[in-house]
């Protein structure tokens, strides 16, 4: 099984394609999409229980830091490159964002979307930093460095001249429904963005 929102990236990446998936994880996804859309993959990761878990599901991994650039990666060697619930942990994801388009011909992100009501509620109410199932860690021990909003990516790529192709706003179940399809900034917890130059 997959998680819900890979569920959701994996119905945007047609059969037979190449794929890269930063931070790929336990190369679940990767898998998925050999298996199902014979799709051409490789991850990159650093946490080495998920590279040994990537081996064992026959994953093609390779060992590299996301924060230390794509340099060793042809233009356009990927029809996609994928990063799920990375963008904002990464230290420049602007730059990330901009060699994930010059490796690949797409872009999909997943980001937690700062803008939720809860988070704003939480900021307001309590004056403190936000922890719900989808922001689930302290301040203090927090991997999320780069926090945005719905709005700040749209407003991001609108800057550096990127065209959104698709994009959906999830509650925490996943689910698009009519609140966060009228108004995704203030009711969308998880957003994913399907994007290219």
């Amino acid at each position: 099984m997959l998680r819900p929102d890979l569920e959701i990236i994996r119905t945007w990446i047609p059969d037979g394609t190449r794929v890269l998936d930063l931070g790929c994880g336990n190369g679940a996804l990767l898998a998925n999409l050999r298996d199902s859309k014979n799709v051409h993959g490789y991850g990159l990761e650093i946490d080495q229980d998920n590279i040994a878990a990537c081996f064992e599901n026959g994953v093609n991994v390779i060992e590299q830091d996301i924060d230390e650039g794509l340099g060793n990666i042809q233009d356009k060697r990927f029809d996609y490159v994928l990063m799920t619930q990375a963008l904002q942990a990464v230290h420049r994801p602007d730059l990330v964002l901009s060699e994930m388009l010059r490796v690949g011909h797409e872009a999909i992100v997943t980001f937690p979307n700062f803008g939720h009501w809860r988070v704003r509620g939480y900021l307001f109410f309590k004056g403190r930093m936000p922890v719900s199932p989808t922001l689930p860690h302290q301040w203090f021990n927090s991997p999320n460095i780069h926090l945005c909003t719905v709005r700040d990516f749209e407003a991001h790529c609108h800057e550096q001249g990127y065209r959104i192709l698709q994009s959906m706003v999830v509650d925490r179940h996943h689910e698009a429904g009519v609140m966060t399809r009228f108004l995704p900034n203030l009711f969308g917890e998880i957003a994913l963005f399907r994007v290219a130059r």
